[in-house]
């Protein structure tokens, strides 16, 4: 690593809801950031608030020791591993995307062969907690590469769990968490559609729900915030939550582990993606569900910020 007084140079590829928002912590922590993604605009939006421009991947690597990545699908990671590897500067390469397992393990071997450390850290908490610093990140690899990302970790996050030693343990953690997201979104919409088809106001319902054993965050914030609000957009495209929730199923198959009830979730959240608009938020799902029942989701009494679960 760098032997100047200085902050080490730091990379970071991927600049899109989430990337964008990790560079520009970054930068307002005092880091020397360069940048790439493919959609030009993007870039040019963090170079304005600090960073620097490179032309491609790598010369990310040629710039900085360490090097974030922030992107859409496994396929995407891979490829943008294969252009990094060749750096003269990279000594720590840390994964925020969703990648899953396989691939991060594949990707791990990569970058040992070429004497490049890895740190598996993908992160949960959305555009918000990107934007203030209070992503959930997952962090897996060896303890003394996990200390040299830790600091550009605890400026992007406010809860950091080391979940193992090797590449891929950190995906098996978000993809088995967003399965579980997956689940919940569903599961809530089928029950607060019910709900308004038997009388109910779903508010009162979701706060009866959130202040008893049915609690779970989707009807305790997200169905107050974007269902009832009927704003359905949290910042996450409904595409990526159907590729995490395939990315679980895999992992379950390649394991031999039976996911019955994953296995009818992950179908409704291919029916999701093939029913609705390549760009849309993830909760807009619900509107689905309210199309099969007939219910929509709202309340008389207005909406407001949210449910405060017990």
């Amino acid at each position: 690593m760098s032997t100047s007084t200085g902050p080490t140079p730091v990379g970071f590829v991927g600049l899109g809801e989430m990337g964008a928002r990790m560079s520009r912590r970054l930068l307002a922590a005092g880091y020397d950031v360069s940048v790439n993604d493919t959609d030009t605009g993007a870039m040019e939006r963090v170079v304005s608030a600090g960073a620097s421009a490179c032309a491609d991947a790598l010369g990310v690597a040629d710039a900085a020791e360490i090097v974030l990545v922030s992107l859409p699908t496994p396929a995407v990671v891979a490829a943008v591993a294969e252009q990094l590897v060749p750096g003269s500067a990279m000594r720590l390469y840390v994964d925020l995307s969703t990648t899953g397992p396989q691939v991060a393990e594949e990707v791990g071997e990569l970058m040992t062969a070429a004497e490049v450390g890895v740190v598996d850290a993908p992160v949960s908490g959305g555009a918000a907690g990107a934007e203030h610093g209070r992503l959930t990140i997952m962090a897996a690899g060896q303890p003394s590469h996990i200390e040299t990302a830790r600091p550009l970790l605890e400026v992007l996050g406010s809860t950091i769990f080391v979940v193992g030693d090797r590449p891929g343990q950190g995906q098996s953690v978000k993809v088995i968490n967003n399965l579980m997201s997956a689940c919940s979104i569903a599961i809530t919409s089928e029950a607060a559609a019910l709900g308004v088809k038997a009388g109910l106001d779903p508010r009162t319902l979701l706060e009866v729900v959130s202040a008893s054993s049915g609690a779970n965050v989707a009807a305790a914030t997200k169905f107050p915030q974007y269902v009832l609000t009927r704003s359905f957009h949290q910042g996450f495209r409904l595409e990526l939550m159907a590729k995490d929730v395939r990315l679980a199923l895999a992992e379950a198959r390649r394991r031999g582990v039976p996911m019955v009830l994953g296995s009818a979730v992950e179908q409704l959240w291919n029916v999701g993606e093939a029913s609705l608009e390549p760009a849309a938020d993830f909760m807009e799902i619900v509107q689905m569900f309210e199309r099969w029942s007939g219910a929509r989701i709202e309340s008389p009494a207005g909406a407001d910020a949210g449910v405060t679960p017990s």
